[in-house]
Order: structure tokens, then sequence, then C-alpha cells
């Protein structure tokens, strides 16, 4: 059986402004109980930042987070995915680029959710493979 990302992406996606302080967006993630968000300028969407890269990029290089923005530690690569793409086609982008994270799109490629790896390990043993 194909699984489309559209099955096992996140629909929550939390955009915050790049000019955020990390411990604001710290404080969302965990209220929200999601590990990313997404930066913007604007209307643009300018970046990704996670939970993860709160702690590497900036906690473990002594990056003050009620200063440090969102937008000094934002990946700015923005990968995506269509919705209607496999999950195996996701996981194999995923791979190759050396990410946990796609941006998922639909066709007219409008931001519609978030797919990570944590999404992909819930799927049932045989729509993961």
């Amino acid at each position: 059986m194909v699984r489309l990302v559209a099955d096992a992406m996140t629909r929550q996606v939390v955009y915050l402004p790049e000019d955020t302080p990390l411990d604001e967006a710290a404080q969302v993630m965990r209220d929200r109980g999601i590990g990313d968000v997404v930066v913007t300028s604007g209307p643009t969407m300018t970046g990704i930042v996670t939970d993860r890269d709160i702690v590497i990029r900036a906690i473990a290089e002594n990056l003050p987070p009620a200063t440090t923005t969102l937008g000094a530690i934002a990946t700015r690569e923005l990968l995506m995915v269509e919705q209607s793409a496999s999950v195996e086609e996701a996981v194999q982008a995923m791979r190759e680029r050396g990410v946990r994270r796609l941006l998922v799109c639909d066709a007219d490629r409008n931001l519609v959710g978030i797919l990570s790896l944590s999404d992909i390990a819930l799927l049932p043993t045989s729509a993961a493979a």
C-alpha cells in the first residue's frame, strides 16, 4: 500500500517573525507540542528553525536565547515536497539532503504542513518501509 505524504504530515504549521527571540520560540514550541517553526519576514517564508537548531546552533555556542533571534540561526534552504508524493519519495529526499523535515505544499506550492522523521516513524510498519 502506497502511503502519501498527506497521510503522514503534521498539518499544524506555526509561523514566527525572524526577529523573535529564541527563548520565546522555544516556549511556543513547548506550548504547541511541536519541534519546529517556519521563520518569516513579513509575508515571506525565510527559513525554518527546529528545537534541535536552538540547542546546537545557539545554546551550545553560548548565544543568549533572550537576545538571539530566529533569523540568526534559521536554515534558509527550504525543501518542499508535494502532499501527493509518496512517503517513500519523501524519505528518499530526506536521505539525499540529510534533513529530518520537509515542508509540504499543495499543487499550487502553498504550504499545507510539515513532514518529519517522527511523523514517518509513527506510521504503521508496512507503510514506513
